[in-house]
């Protein structure tokens, strides 16, 4: 493997390992102010989710709404993972 090539994927394992939730504004059905949260894919989870809502709402927040993969039970073994699938998840919350 060439020299250049290396640090490349390297880079891009660091990238996909390391990704973040995306937040945008949206405005619910009876004119409030949301965030619409998502943090689909193999490397994340709902604990991405829950901490940018904290994050974006520091005084706490309500959850609207949810979407995606439910959150394996605590005791779901790994036979019970949906491997090789992509995932998608998404939160709206209000912030208070």
């Amino acid at each position: 493997m060439s020299h250049i090539l290396r640090p490349a994927l390297a880079t891009i394992a660091v990238l996909a390992i390391s990704a973040c939730a995306s937040t945008s504004p949206t405005i619910l059905k009876d004119g409030q102010q949301g965030l619409s949260i998502d943090c689909s894919g193999q490397a994340m989870s709902w604990d991405h989710c829950y901490k940018e809502a904290e994050t974006d709402c520091p005084a706490g927040y309500q959850t609207i709404a949810s979407e995606g993969v439910p959150r394996p039970a605590a005791d779901a073994k790994l036979v019970d993972a949906d491997l090789g699938n992509y995932q998608t998840r998404s939160l709206v919350v209000v912030c208070r």
